[in-house]
C-alpha cells in the first residue's frame, strides 16, 4: 500500500523581511513532517530568481523542495537553462504547469501546454526528475469539455507525469468522479487533493472566480454573512476544510497538498484536528 503523502506549497518572497517570515512559517510546518514543499514560479518566468533563491534555502535547511515550473511564453532553451540549474543543485522533484500568459506577452513561446513541457523534461532529463502535474476536478475554465480536460490530463500522463496535485474544490464528489473517469481512461497515477485553507473570504472568491473552482453556494452564502467578521470566517472556514480533508482521505485519497499562502496557523489546526 502506498503511504499518505503531505505537501505544502509556498509562493516565493520578494523582500528579505519575507523570506523570513517564509523560514517561520516553514520551519513550522517542517514538525509535520511533510513529504515535501513546492514553490510557484511566476506567470513567463517573472519570480525565477525568487523561486530558485526560496526552492535553495529549503533544501539547505534539509527539505524537500519542489519548484513548479511554468512553460508558456517560454523558449526551449530558457526552460533547459532553469532544468539544468535545478539538477546542478541536487533537486530532483518538479512540478510542470501550462500556467498564464502574462498580460502584455503576446506569444505563447515554444510551448503551448504543459503535455509539451512534460515530454520536453523527460527527453533532456530522463528520469532525473519526480513530476507532478496538475489535475482539475472541476475542470481547466479555458477546457472546452469535461472530457477535453480529461483527454488532455492523460496526454500529460502519457508525456511522463509520475503524479499530479489538484487545484483546490471544496466538493469531494467532483474529485471522486475525475479519479473514477481518469481511471477509466487507463490513467492511474497518484491524484493528490490540494486543498485551499479559508482565511479571507474576498481573496478566496477572487481566487476561485479566476481559476474555476467553485464556492458552493450555501458556502458563499455562509461566508458572505459574515461579512468583516475574520474569527467567524476562520472557525467556518476550519470546520468546512477539516470535513473535507476527512472525507478525502477515508474515500482513498493519496494524500494532500496544502496551499498554505505562506501561512502556517490554518494548516496546522486542520492537520490537529484530522489527528495526523
Amino acid at each position: 500500500m502506498t503511504p499518505t503523502t503531505f505537501s505544502f506549497e509556498f509562493f516565493p518572497p520578494k523582500t528579505p523581511e519575507g523570506m523570513d517570515k517564509l523560514r517561520a512559517t516553514r520551519d513550522q510546518l517542517a514538525r509535520l513532517n511533510p513529504k515535501f514543499f513546492s514553490v510557484t514560479f511566476g506567470a513567463g518566468g517573472s519570480t525565477r530568481d525568487f523561486s530558485l533563491e526560496t526552492v535553495l534555502d529549503i533544501q539547505r535547511a534539509g527539505y524537500e523542495a519542489a519548484p513548479h515550473l511554468s512553460c508558456i511564453g517560454s523558449t526551449h532553451a530558457n526552460i533547459r537553462a532553469i532544468l539544468g540549474e535545478y539538477q546542478t543543485h541536487g533537486i530532483r522533484h518538479i512540478v510542470a504547469l501550462r500556467g498564464d500568459l502574462p498580460s502584455g506577452m503576446a506569444s505563447t513561446g515554444e510551448f503551448r501546454y504543459a503535455n509539451e513541457l512534460v515530454e520536453f523534461i523527460r527527453s533532456e532529463t530522463g528520469d532525473w526528475f519526480n513530476i507532478e502535474v496538475a489535475a482539475y476536478p472541476e475542470y481547466h475554465p479555458q477546457s472546452r469539455s469535461a472530457r477535453d480536460d480529461l483527454l488532455n490530463f492523460k496526454r500529460k500522463v502519457n508525456a511522463g507525469a509520475n503524479s499530479a496535485i489538484t487545484q483546490y474544490f471544496f466538493n469531494a464528489d467532483a474529485y471522486f468522479n475525475f479519479v473514477d473517469e481518469a481511471a477509466a481512461l487507463g490513467v492511474n497515477i497518484p491524484v493528490v487533493p490540494g486543498i485551499m485553507p479559508i482565511g479571507n473570504f474576498s481573496q478566496l472568491a477572487r481566487f476561485s472566480d479566476a481559476c474555476g473552482a467553485e464556492i458552493p453556494r450555501w458556502m458563499r452564502k455562509q461566508l458572505e454573512g459574515y461579512s468583516d467578521d475574520i474569527d467567524s470566517i476562520r472557525a467556518f472556514g476550519l470546520d468546512v476544510v477539516t470535513d473535507l480533508c476527512e472525507r478525502l482521505l477515508k474515500g482513498g485519497a493519496p494524500g494532500l497538498h496544502f496551499y498554505t499562502m505562506n501561512q502556517a496557523a490554518a494548516t496546522t489546526e486542520i492537520w490537529k484536528r484530522l489527528g495526523l
